[in-house]
């Protein structure tokens, strides 16, 4: 009896979203959109110094979404994006904007309420 072999369907899952771990009392967790265009070089550096800042400092307290507005240009109007790259911080509120590269970290933290602001004389 001659066999023959049968092809295995591809087994395609369906992407769960990313849900944010529950806020936890005393411990607050940000939601973070960084709007881009592209593969840009902005887009690209702006996008690993929120994440080494993230990790460095919020520990796993955070959520990343990247919107790429060439794909969807319509989800710029939501937040009020003008320019890009664009951070937008919506938890913990209130809703805080941060606009470049994000390349100064003492400026994402303050932005982020992650350290408070200090001037020159306060140090």
């Amino acid at each position: 009896m001659k066999q023959t072999a049968t092809a295995a369907k591809p087994v395609v899952k369906k992407a769960r979203p990313k849900t944010a771990p529950k806020s936890v009392p005393g411990r607050p967790f940000w939601d973070l959109r960084l709007y881009v265009a592209g593969q840009t070089p902005k887009s690209i550096t702006a996008l690993n110094n929120l994440r080494r800042i993230c990790e460095e400092h919020l520990e796993g307290k955070y959520r990343i979404q990247v919107i790429d507005l060439v794909k969807n240009p319509a989800l710029a109007r939501g937040d009020q994006i003008v320019a890009i790259p664009t951070l937008v911080r919506s938890v913990p509120a209130p809703l805080r904007r941060m606009i470049g590269d994000l390349s100064s970290t003492e400026r994402v933290l303050v932005g982020l309420d992650v350290r408070p602001y200090t001037s020159r004389g306060d140090e």
